[in-house]
């Protein structure tokens, strides 16, 4: 119907005028950043993700492969938490069989964690097993 156009443009013009606005303001900021901001040009300025801080040293750093363990063990176990928060969500309309499906799922990530232990991926770092040998060996000479 012609008439249903003409009224759904109507309804348009306020986002059109509030595009026009933040268009009009981004362009204002812009130019006066531009007028009024600093312009110097120290050595470190136009170095590549800097910002005009001197470098030092490479950025190439190594990590261990225990971070990156650790890294993946945080993402696996932030995952499960939110399929086991939206079963929670769901838990009436999906009953037992919902129920049976997580536990399944809880129990698989037990076996993942007891396996992770079990090769030494918790461990606080190489030095671990070292500490709680000497800690062992300080209490047991006061005793």
């Amino acid at each position: 119907m012609p008439g249903n156009e003409i009224h759904s443009n109507h309804q348009l013009w306020p986002l059109l005028l509030y595009a026009g606005i933040v268009f009009i303001l981004l362009i204002a900021i812009l130019f006066l950043s531009y007028i009024l901001g600093q312009h110097h040009h120290d050595r470190a300025t136009d170095k590549p993700y800097e910002g005009g801080i001197e470098q030092s040293g490479s950025a190439r750093l190594r990590f261990s492969a225990q971070f990156y363990l650790v890294a993946m063990l945080f993402v696996i176990f932030d995952v499960e938490a939110v399929f086991i928060i939206l079963w929670a969500l769901g838990f009436y309309e999906l009953g037992w069989f919902g129920y049976a499906g997580v536990a399944i799922f809880i129990g698989q990530l037990v076996v993942v964690l007891i396996y992770e232990w079990g090769i030494g991926a918790l461990d606080i770092g190489v030095d671990a097993k070292k500490i709680l040998r000497r800690y062992k060996e300080l209490t047991t000479h006061h005793n």
